[in-house]
């Protein structure tokens, strides 16, 4: 976990903040516009709230939010999830995969311990 702190500049608020850091370049990838395009043309599935700001703006203009990136959503009584592993040059692609599976299933495994009431 990472936090980052600062004072803004005058003339600029959270939501310039907000603006210019989301999506968060950990998990586009770089350069950033230009990876925006790539996973726009190749995932099958918008990101949806995966890698958006999860937090709070208060009306005095502060603001604490965390990169939402393992996600959970029930719509129309089906639990999507979504998670994701880093990729970097030297990646091995199978790993990967097992890593966004173990991360998925903890997701899982949280909404079958609220089914089962616990």
């Amino acid at each position: 976990v990472s936090n980052v702190e600062g004072l803004l500049k005058d003339g600029m608020t959270s939501l310039d903040v907000l603006r210019a850091t989301f999506p968060a370049g950990t998990l586009t990838g770089a350069p950033k516009v230009r990876a925006m395009e790539i996973i726009d043309e190749l995932e099958p599935v918008k990101r949806g709230i995966y890698g958006g700001a999860c937090g709070y703006l208060s009306f005095a203009g502060d603001m604490d939010v965390a990169i939402a990136i393992r996600t959970g959503i029930v719509k129309d009584n089906t639990l999507y999830v979504q998670a994701a592993a880093g990729v970097v040059a030297d990646s091995v692609p199978e790993l990967e995969w097992k890593e966004t599976e173990a991360k998925a299933r903890a997701l899982l495994r949280a909404a079958e311990l609220v089914e089962e009431g616990f």
